[in-house]
């Protein structure tokens, strides 16, 4: 139960960030759901990777949210119907959906 809330979370976080941003566009909450699942999987792959790659190099918190906008990059990249118009708006919604995902969960905790 608790996957689903926290996919939920993310979800609603994704939808979010794309109704305060105009350089993100996705069809509706599914696609958000989708688009979290997949930013989720790529996190756990090809993020882990990274964060071993680069160990020592950035700060924790900046590399991860640099890290969460490179992958939310690729998502576009593998989606249609998402799209985020560069690195700066994906930059954006990196911030957007972690502080959405924050107050969300401690909200429903």
């Amino acid at each position: 139960m608790e996957m689903l809330i926290n996919l939920l979370v993310a979800g609603a976080s994704f939808y979010i960030g794309g109704k305060l941003l105009s350089g993100v566009q996705m069809k509706n909450f599914w696609q958000c759901i989708i688009v979290a699942i997949l930013v989720g999987f790529l996190d756990i792959t090809l993020g882990t990777v990274l964060k071993i790659v680069t160990l020592g190099i950035l700060s924790l918190g900046i590399f991860t949210w640099l890290l969460n906008a490179i992958l939310i990059q690729v998502a576009d990249w593998f989606l249609p119907g998402f799209k985020v118009k560069n690195f700066w708006w994906a930059l954006a919604l990196a911030a957007i959906v972690s502080l959405a995902s924050g107050i969300l969960s401690s909200v429903l905790s």
